[in-house]
């Protein structure tokens, strides 16, 4: 970049952003930096955390995991997961950033009022209260970044087009490469799921027709009323044909001996309005882990990896619909593959998946969460990365003859005000229904 270049987008910066008399930003152009820029915008950041929020926000660490713990293990193994997860998103940029030249001034795990922090060759690492992400600080993301005349060469406003792009996709990217290295490492070791040729019994609710029967977690089903069963498919699609208050016979294998239990199937509480459908009351399963070659590993992960993407894709496509959510926050819409989510819904649910799957389970339940929010991560809104990337592609398309052109993130706020209310209504609509239907 010639200099010529640094010192004419650091005059059209200051001339956006010019205050009066106060050289501070007032609480709405830190919001607008915040939003689009991420990180801590403060003219002198403070060198330390202070000493009460320090103590408050570790012990607010400390008592999240205890909780966690009391709950369920395996709570706390997601979460921990998920934390080194964030922040190999982090890494991602800041390496990246670092290696195309820019400057980065923070790294944080968490956001809000910082709980601890040091400083090494300009780089502010450390942790902050709340445990809700985290964030890297790359200097001049946009033109409302102010930054010394001196460092414009260090933004990431002044990379070329491929480094922009490099350093902005680099957080999904290391999400893609998390859920490549823990499913193809699950597969190689555990093996993939596949039919295993009998329907066991994975729990029994309280009070239902199974539990009535003696059913029990580990019985394996091998008949319905005299109609064998192999499948889960096959298992589910005759007692939803069975009319309830009818009585069946169960074949049940329990620890090597053949037993019969009778059940008196009720009314599916999943039924639509009018529809007649058995229900007995388990959750079960036909598949089993069929270990593989690591080079079938290594094809098969991936491949399935490539198809969840696509999945996603259409699934998140569905769930950022105001309509959809809307239809789920007021009970006109059930169907939970469109149902927004949260940390504190995904957290519950690997407990399940723990108890059901061990470790395999929960390795992949944390690969198939890194899918999710690296594809999320790339939608076109900001402050999402896939905001930065549609904005950088913008520009690039706008530059005519060797002349750089420089987007107005000023005209954009609007924009990304709607897109901020989306995902905060998405967000509070997903904590609500988490907590409500957990």
């Amino acid at each position: 970049m010639s200099n010529d270049m640094s010192n004419d987008m650091s005059n059209d910066i200051s001339n956006d952003t010019e205050t009066e008399a106060d050289p501070r930003p007032g609480r709405f152009e830190r919001m607008k930096v915040e939003v689009v820029s991420g990180g801590t915008q403060a003219v002198e950041p403070p060198a330390e955390a202070n000493q009460s929020t320090m103590i408050v926000g570790t012990l607010a660490w400390v008592a999240l995991f205890v909780v966690l713990a009391i709950m369920s293990p395996w709570m706390v193994v997601f979460v921990v997961g998920l934390a080194v997860s964030i922040m190999l998103h982090e890494l991602g940029h800041f390496w990246t950033a670092r290696k195309s030249g820019m400057k980065a001034t923070q790294f944080f795990l968490g956001f809000g009022p910082r709980v601890w922090s040091t400083h090494r060759n300009g780089v502010e690492y450390g942790l902050r209260a709340i445990p809700l992400g985290g964030f890297v600080k790359i200097i001049g993301m946009s033109n409302v970044d102010e930054v010394a005349p001196e460092n414009e060469r260090y933004t990431y406003r002044q990379g070329t087009y491929a480094r922009r792009m490099w350093v902005i996709t680099a957080g999904s990217v290391m999400h893609a490469i998390i859920a490549i290295v823990l499913v193809t490492g699950v597969y190689a070791t555990a093996g993939s799921l596949a039919e295993a040729g009998e329907v066991s019994i994975v729990a029994v609710s309280v009070g239902t027709p199974a539990s009535d029967a003696g059913l029990k977690s580990g019985d394996v089903i091998t008949a319905i009323a005299g109609v064998p069963v192999t499948t889960g498919a096959e298992f589910r699609r005759i007692l939803a044909a069975t009319r309830p208050e009818t009585p069946v016979e169960l074949a049940v294998v329990r620890s090597g001996q053949e037993l019969t239990l009778s059940a008196v199937l009720g009314q599916s509480p999943l039924a639509a309005d009018g529809e007649v459908r058995g229900y007995l009351g388990v959750s079960s399963t036909s598949e089993a882990r069929v270990p593989m070659s690591l080079g079938s590993a290594l094809w098969e992960g991936p491949k399935d990896l490539v198809v969840g993407v696509g999945d996603t894709t259409v699934a998140i496509a569905k769930v950022i619909n105001p309509v959809t959510v809307w239809g789920h926050l007021v009970g006109t819409n059930d169907d939970v593959m469109t149902r927004p989510g949260t940390i504190v819904g995904a957290t519950s649910i690997s407990s399940d998946v723990g108890d059901q799957d061990g470790w395999a389970g929960m390795l992949l339940f944390l690969a198939g969460v890194n899918l999710a929010v690296g594809v999320f991560n790339m939608f076109p809104l900001l402050p999402l990365d896939g905001g930065h990337a549609a904005i950088a592609t913008y520009e690039r398309l706008r530059s005519r003859k060797g002349k750089r052109y420089y987007a107005d993130i000023n005209k954009l706020m609007p924009v990304a005000a709607v897109c901020v209310a989306l995902l905060a209504f998405m967000f509070l609509t997903g904590l609500y229904l988490d907590i409500a239907k957990s």
